[in-house]
């Protein structure tokens, strides 16, 4: 605060920064490796300039230079925040940035929802652009074992209810100055969030019907299965905010991280209930699940 009366205003100007420029390398190293992925796996070659990028490697460099910049660049904020550049203008201007990253994820869901109930909804007229063996003019489509949505769906749903509730007791402890409480919420979530990725992986791999070749399949598996994507993001979140609790980094005057983290984990609670009422309880059918 010192420093940002010293130069007139309480606006952080940010230093030169090599990251804008390794993201953008990053993004475009992953978009050109996933191409000679499927390439790759097809027998296929992609040549450019001579060279043969059909290689399962490439991804793997895309992430790898994604990945230290991340590193790097939250490094970056950490150590701002840490030198009093994070003015209440500051913080102001991240939570809103926060606010519409949030409001961006709302709307990448409402796709998968709308594309669910697009089907649902309308399976007769969804007969006259899909092949009728693909869903019958009914929904599901006539064949499908649907899973029970009162046995893992319901108990992942308590899991992430509880979650929530753990999260925000974190929350109130940071505010009351209450570390221990605090360490003691946020690895409660985390575990809490890992406990969630394990049982739906279990659940995958007893489905009845697969992504190729269903309608239903595959609106199932990209709307639950981005979702439980989300929830590995933010068990990994939570689990930064863990090591910096552990580190003395969060006070109740100076948290930002830690709220962003709570944010993005009720907003993935959110998102669960809709899908568990959506695609697993409407989802489920008049014949029931299974």
């Amino acid at each position: 605060m010192a420093d940002a009366h010293g130069r007139g205003h309480e606006f952080h100007i940010v230093d030169p920064s090599p990251w804008p420029l390794t993201a953008s390398l990053g993004a475009f190293v992953t978009a050109l490796g996933a191409i000679g992925l499927f390439r790759w796996r097809m027998g296929e070659q992609v040549a450019i300039a001579g060279v043969n990028f059909a290689t399962p490697w490439l991804i793997l460099l895309g992430f790898a230079i994604l990945f230290y910049t991340l590193y790097g660049w939250w490094s970056d904020v950490v150590k701002e925040a840490k030198g009093g550049h994070h003015t209440p203008v500051v913080g102001l201007h991240l939570r809103y940035g926060m606010i519409l990253f949030i409001a961006s994820e709302v709307m990448f869901f409402v796709a998968w929802f709308w594309a669910w109930f697009d089907v649902a909804l309308f399976p007769h007229e969804a007969k006259q652009y899909l092949r009728s063996e693909f869903i019958g003019g009914v929904w599901p489509p006539h064949g499908t074992q649907t899973f029970d949505p009162w046995h893992l769906p319901f108990l992942n749903t308590l899991i992430l209810l509880l979650s929530g509730t753990t999260v925000t007791w974190a929350h109130e402890s940071l505010l009351e100055g209450d570390q221990k409480n605090l360490r003691r919420g946020l690895g409660a979530t985390v575990a809490l969030g890992m406990l969630f990725t394990c049982l739906q992986a279990y659940e995958y791999s007893h489905a009845h019907f697969g992504f190729a070749g269903s309608i239903y399949g595959a609106a199932f598996f990209m709307a639950t299965g981005f979702h439980g994507f989300h929830v590995i993001v933010g068990t990994i979140f939570l689990a930064i905010c863990l090591i910096r609790a552990n580190r003395g980094d969060f006070t109740p005057k100076q948290h930002f991280g830690f709220e962003a983290a709570t944010w993005y984990w009720h907003f993935v609670d959110v998102v669960w209930l809709f899908l568990f009422v959506c695609i697993y309880v409407f989802g489920q059918g008049a014949g029931g699940g299974h």
